[in-house]
């Protein structure tokens, strides 16, 4: 297409646009051409927190938490009502919480065999130093503290008269699964000597089938944090009580952590998450 020329005052010349040109490149600097607007609609989530390490602990223990803890002849079975807040549609992902439980400190992190719990007892690393051998002297697999420590409280839901059946496979991160725990490394003298730390593991399955460590493996970068313990694959109605059975094992009263369970929807942006609000909140 050939461009116009017109004339300007003293004799100059100027080119010009053909109209139609120039009506559309008028619209591109304008912002006014045809375009595709997508409505953010991220929905809404739903979640059930309750904390439950200091209603699980008996009235005479309540002046004494760590007694409580420590006595294995205890009972620490514990059961919860609830009442369903919102229509919680499945899959309902089911969390532990923690706080002031540091991951993050340095020798925590340290005390683990990345090669031992891949390939096995050979490679039991002075790394993992308190928890590396047994009391005979033994390699203990897995190693380190953050293995040692593993979260043991189970949990048990039932909704009116039926039990609610939660789905506790691929909770783990695929790349762990198939990568970080080796399937034919098994657990060897794991807590079975002086120095009981939290829970234990299954001798029969390999590390790689051991989601509830593979998890708790992955360390936190905070103090509080959650985990997932499994998934529940039917919808919750609102107003509704369930009943929430507890082993109040794991022994937060001697650094003074706090547990709580949480039960959550999630939408395509994911569960619920306070920074992410913060973030898509807009500017005044």
């Amino acid at each position: 297409m050939d461009e116009a020329s017109t004339s300007a005052p003293g004799g100059a010349t100027r080119r010009a646009f053909p109209p139609a040109r120039s009506r559309v490149y008028y619209r591109f600097i304008q912002q006014n051409l045809p375009a595709w607007k997508p409505a953010m609609t991220p929905g809404c989530v739903a979640e059930i927190i309750r904390r439950y390490d200091v209603d699980c602990v008996p009235n005479s223990y309540r002046g004494n938490k760590q007694a409580y803890s420590k006595d294995s002849l205890i009972s620490k079975n514990c059961t919860l009502e609830v009442k369903v807040p919102d229509h919680m549609r499945a899959p309902i992902y089911v969390y532990y919480e923690l706080e002031n439980f540091y991951q993050n400190h340095r020798r925590y992190v340290k005390s683990r065999s990345n090669k031992q719990l891949c390939f096995g007892a050979k490679y039991t690393a002075e790394s993992c130093s308190p928890i590396q051998w047994d009391d005979n002297g033994f390699p203990i697999v897995p190693c380190g503290l953050i293995a040692w420590s593993l979260f043991n409280d189970p949990y048990g839901f039932t909704y009116g008269s039926k039990e609610i059946k939660v789905n506790r496979k691929n909770i783990s991160w695929k790349s762990d699964r198939e990568h970080k725990f080796g399937k034919n490394v098994f657990p060897s003298n794991f807590q079975n000597g002086s120095f009981i730390g939290g829970g234990k593991l299954d001798p029969t399955l390999p590390l790689s089938e051991q989601e509830d460590l593979i998890v708790w493996m992955r360390t936190s970068a905070l103090p509080k944090f959650r985990k997932l313990y499994g998934v529940i694959e039917e919808d919750l109605r609102v107003d509704k009580t369930m009943t929430i059975l507890i082993g109040n094992n794991y022994n937060t009263y001697t650094f003074g952590g706090k547990k709580n369970i949480v039960l959550s929807t999630a939408t395509w942006l994911g569960g619920k998450n306070d920074l992410g609000i913060l973030i898509l909140s807009p500017v005044r």
